[in-house]
């Protein structure tokens, strides 16, 4: 397979510094004559760059491949009433014993996907592998892992997934009354998202809708952090840093609501996916502990407990995941969060509709993207990309306006459009927290069909672009979700949880394990290899 990284979904400083380590890396094995066709596009992509702070909108994301440390097996038990009160654990010992863990890094690794997929944080990487530099990183090399810790932490049972999850119901909470009832500082806060003032309501809204998160959780947690509801006058740090999102490792500064909450949002869905795809077995706190995931636990759960390890020490998360921490704070804004709660989003034995390719007969596309992120690195790798076959030798840059037309997969009606976005409702209620939808990004205004509208299969729905937060190559991003939850395009390490793979067409996705964006999509005897460039690989798809 050629070995050419062409950066056309990176939509922010944090996935940009991940996918230039993987080029880093993949770089060193390709060819001089396709370098400087790779070099061309990039530079040519310096048009779609602005200044201003872009909407953080992540098509280019990280989802962990096998894990290397193993730690004992997660499984499911029904989700009981948190009644009993959980005895804060004995800290665990943070020295590092023992012999340290050896991994071989791969194409397509960078230092944080490594890390995050072990439960280890990048300084503890840097510091016991010595790196100087955690971009340079070379396919073959060794690196050190710490050795697994032996200590479960908290097995709480906090939340049913349907609480997490922008799940059937989300839709009918009013966050705008909600947040009009509250004393405190999130009546009048406000942010700017690529020079445009929005209301705190407004952008909760919207995370919310982008992430399919449920917006109550994000409610809870500002209060729980920062005490947004009921303070009018909370202090400097906790009006900009609310969640206590650090600055990024790329150097990226995440002050404001919208970051703040995108930053939670995504590893909210981290722990929540990555726990179903195999990835997420320990926690790693800001003191250097680390904990093995307990095994009761469920996804919405563990998706809580990871997000809290990422900005406490252990004692204090200890506390927080306990009976008497975040979830009374839950509690005493929206009631008991088991009564009336869905027991599953994804009902055992789930199958697919039948969905077409998203372009029309006759056209052939491009392949360019296998199983990655659906909104944002921590959500399941339920995406898969397509570029429009435009003669780019017509165009001076990679961001441009296609002339030809993403098309609806499936007969139903488009529950909402948005920058870039536009969501295809298969069930035809228009409420995208329930049945199975479609996400189309990159769409690009112009041309883009209204919200509203019932479509048949095969209906246009607007030329693929670079519209939709920060994208430097023309495009489509396309994926699933059921109830709310993210579907993985292809998912081999989903034993606990098998979710249908991905079929349009005929043409079913196949990933490769442990790697982004990597994979193939076949049909009968047809194997299409994903990949970037163009003329360089068997990835020309016909409708």
């Amino acid at each position: 397979m050629p070995t050419v990284c062409l950066l056309h979904g990176i939509h922010n400083a944090d996935e940009m510094q991940k996918v230039r380590s993987c080029c880093l890396i993949r770089m060193k094995n390709a060819n001089t004559a396709i370098l400087l066709v790779w070099l061309f596009l990039v530079l040519a992509t310096l048009a779609c760059v602005r200044d201003q702070a872009q909407v953080i909108v992540i098509t280019a994301t990280f989802m962990p491949p096998t894990q290397v440390v193993i730690a004992p097996q997660v499984t499911h038990t029904p989700l009981p009433q948190v009644t009993a009160v959980n005895p804060v654990r004995q800290i665990p010992d943070t020295t590092l014993v023992n012999a340290p863990v050896s991994y071989i890094v791969q194409p397509g690794d960078t230092l944080t996907a490594i890390a995050l997929r072990n439960g280890v944080g990048v300084e503890t990487l840097l510091s016991l592998n010595e790196l100087i530099n955690p971009d340079a990183l070379s396919v073959g090399q060794v690196l050190f892992l710490p050795p697994a810790p032996t200590v479960s932490g908290s097995d709480v049972v906090l939340l049913p997934n349907s609480k997490l999850v922008r799940a059937p119901g989300s839709a009918q909470f009013d966050v705008d009354a909600f947040i009009n009832e509250q004393s405190g500082y999130i009546r009048v806060a406000t942010d700017e998202i690529n020079d445009q003032t929005y209301s705190a309501s407004e952008i909760v809204k919207r995370v919310a809708l982008e992430f399919s998160v449920d917006p109550r959780l994000l409610l809870a947690l500002l209060e729980f952090r920062a005490g947004w509801l009921t303070n009018p006058q909370p202090s400097e740090t906790q009006r900009d840093y609310p969640m206590g999102a650090p600055t990024s490792q790329s150097g990226v500064d995440r002050r404001g609501l919208y970051r703040q909450l995108t930053w939670a949002a995504d590893n909210l869905n981290y722990g929540y996916y990555g726990w179903q795809r195999g990835g997420i077995s320990t926690l790693e706190f800001t003191d250097g502990t680390r904990v093995i995931v307990a095994p009761e636990l469920n996804e919405a759960t563990i998706g809580l407990q990871y997000l809290l390890s990422r900005m406490t020490t252990y004692p204090e998360w200890a506390e927080q995941v306990s009976v008497d921490g975040f979830i009374q704070t839950y509690r005493r804004l929206f009631g008991d969060p088991f009564e009336n709660a869905l027991a599953t989003l994804v009902p055992a034995g789930l199958e697919q509709p039948s969905l077409r390719l998203p372009f029309s007969p006759g056209e052939t596309w491009y392949y360019t993207g296998g199983p990655h992120g659906g909104w944002g690195s921590g959500s399941a790798w339920a995406a898969i990309d397509f570029a429009p076959p435009d003669d780019i030798t017509l165009v001076d840059s990679s961001c441009y306006l296609s002339g030809y037309y993403a098309t609806a997969v499936a007969p139903g009606v488009i529950a909402r459009v948005d920058e870039g976005t536009v969501i295809l409702d298969l069930d035809g209620d228009g409420d995208e927290s329930t049945g199975w939808t479609i996400l189309y990004l990159h769409i690009a205004s112009e041309g883009r069909i209204e919200e509203g509208v019932s479509v048949s299969a095969g209906d246009r729905i607007g030329h693929p672009s670079c519209e939709g937060g920060f994208s430097n190559g023309t495009h489509m991003h396309f994926a699933r979700r059921y109830n709310g939850e993210w579907i993985p395009a292809d998912c081999d390490t989903c034993d606990e949880t098998p979710r249908p793979p991905l079929n349009l067409g005929g043409w079913q996705t196949e990933g490769i394990s442990g790697q982004e964006y990597q994979g193939y999509l076949v049909n009968g005897s047809d194997r299409l290899v994903a990949e970037q460039m163009r003329e360089v690989a068997p990835n020309e798809i016909s409708g």
